[in-house]
């Protein structure tokens, strides 16, 4: 009956569950436009193993939110996994964002597209089935009006993208579900447990986030 603890940094939402057997028994999340991350991070994991009755000990593995998504939440995410597995001696699972965040659009037909804010009109996103098999991997592009016209299946777009996307892509079959805007750790539960069971884990030494672009810092003009 392992326990596994979730953690899922990507976005602007910084999150936390603890599963037992693939199901979440406890979850704790935030989510605000300025990252609180480093903040709140270890306070939701400390909190989280004290209202489960639980030690870190008990713990038999981290999993991560591996991006692609914000390059900092990313860092401060794998960062306190890598760090928590070292001193446990606990093995990392590594979980892809993008169907982190599909997961949480249940729908019987069509195709859910999972979409991360990048720069201006650019976004990371995916495809995948109702049944959450990928169709198309994660990629960055540029939101256009003829981005997915090839598509002629109903098209679900779950992420923090709606804002920017919903005035260009106005296809009769393309849907936002707005309500459903940052992957969530309590969506990692079953992801994780499957890869525990496979011992499908990643080195903590050498394991980096999955950023899919270069990080570009920019200069202020003042």
């Amino acid at each position: 009956m392992p326990y596994i603890l979730n953690i899922e940094t990507a976005t602007k939402n910084c999150s936390v569950a603890l599963a037992k057997d693939g199901k979440t028994i406890l979850c704790k999340e935030f989510a605000e436009e300025g990252y609180s991350h480093a903040e709140r991070l270890h306070v939701f994991i400390e909190e989280i193993i004290q209202e489960a009755g639980i030690t870190f000990k008990d713990l038999s593995a981290i999993a991560v939110s591996q991006g692609p998504g914000s390059y900092t939440g990313l860092r401060i995410g794998v960062s306190a996994a890598k760090g928590l597995c070292y001193a446990l001696g606990i093995s990392l699972i590594a979980i892809d964002t993008s169907q982190v965040l599909a997961l949480q659009a249940k729908v019987s037909s069509g195709l859910i597209i999972p979409m991360l804010d990048a720069r201006r009109m650019e976004v990371y996103s995916a495809i995948f089935t109702p049944n959450f098999e990928k169709k198309r991997a994660v990629q960055a592009e540029i939101i256009t009006e003829k981005s997915f016209e090839d598509l002629e299946e109903t098209l679900y777009f779950v992420g923090d993208c709606a804002e920017k996307c919903k005035p260009v892509l106005i296809k009769e079959n393309f849907i936002f579900l707005e309500g459903i805007k940052y992957p969530s750790a309590k969506e990692m539960s079953f992801l994780s447990f499957e890869k525990y069971q496979k011992n499908d884990f990643v080195d903590v030494a050498y394991f980096e986030p999955y950023y899919l672009k270069d990080f570009l810092m920019t200069v202020s003009k003042k």
